[in-house]
């Protein structure tokens, strides 16, 4: 049975930095794409950070670019998420996310990842 179980989460004060990490079981973690996606109060799901099964290549929002990284040991099957200088804006519920497939709209030029599994979730809340 595929698992994602988070942790890391908890209350630190603007500026802070909080080191989110991700447990996973139950498929070829090497193999696959993973984002961490949040979803903050009263706010849909933003995806926050992907990277690819061989960690070569990254994504970031806007919102969080230079502040936050993605990383992965395949060895241990986790993923990682390292956030630096938080805001009060970075207060959400950070799940992981294991994506299942990946298509490409050539119209678009854009690529789309579904997510099959989700992790139940840590809560990261940055305040004084």
């Amino acid at each position: 049975e595929v698992q994602l179980v988070e942790s890391g989460g908890g209350l630190v004060q603007p500026g802070g930095s909080l080191r989110l990490s991700c447990a996973a079981s139950g498929f070829t973690f090497s193999d696959y794409v993973m984002s961490w996606v949040r979803q903050a109060p009263g706010k849909g799901l933003e995806c926050v950070s992907t990277m690819h099964s061989a960690g070569g290549s990254t994504y970031y929002a806007d919102s969080v670019k230079g502040r936050v990284t993605i990383s992965r040991d395949n060895a241990r099957n986790t993923l990682y998420l390292q956030m630096n200088s938080l805001k009060p804006e970075d207060t959400a519920v950070y799940y992981c996310a294991k994506v299942g497939f990946i298509t490409y709209s050539s119209e678009s030029g854009m690529y789309y990842y579904g997510y099959d599994y989700w992790g139940q979730g840590t809560q990261v809340t940055v305040s004084s």
